[in-house]
């Protein structure tokens, strides 16, 4: 078995004496990564809040919240019209199936008294043809 400091999936040491950060949890990020800590320290200081980091930072957060919020503004409004665009296609649509399921009535009652009227007209060529047929 290898004896050699490893760090496991969870992102734990493996406790082997002189292995950095035996006794410290660092998370796993994706691509088995772990946080930075330049980053993690600084995150935790309070800044002035006089100083030009501060200032910019604060800046540069607000215009982000403020595209982030217009840009929520617009998906919702998007939605919204497409929306509408959705009901009013329906509209038309039930309206065309209205039409069409009346124009197939219509349709099957023509088909229907035609075939009324060819069944009646039929039977008695059929009998007065067997007639003929018979007499010759």
């Amino acid at each position: 078995m290898d004896q050699s400091p490893s760090t496991t999936s969870e992102g734990l040491s493996d406790g082997h004496p002189g292995s950095p950060g035996s006794n410290q949890y660092e998370p796993m990020h994706a691509g088995g990564k772990t946080n930075g800590s330049s980053k993690s320290s600084k995150k935790g200081q309070r800044m002035d809040r006089g100083s030009e980091e501060y200032r910019v930072r604060r800046e540069r957060n607000n215009m982000a919240v403020k595209k982030s919020r217009l840009k929520s503004k617009q998906k919702a409004q998007d939605t919204l019209q497409r929306v509408n665009q959705l009901k009013e296609e329906n509209e038309r649509l039930e309206a065309k199936i209205k039409l069409l399921t009346k124009e197939l009535s219509v349709l099957k009652d023509l088909f229907l008294e035609h075939a009324h009227n060819l069944s009646d007209n039929a039977q008695p060529e059929t009998s007065a043809s067997g007639q003929e047929s018979t007499g010759q």
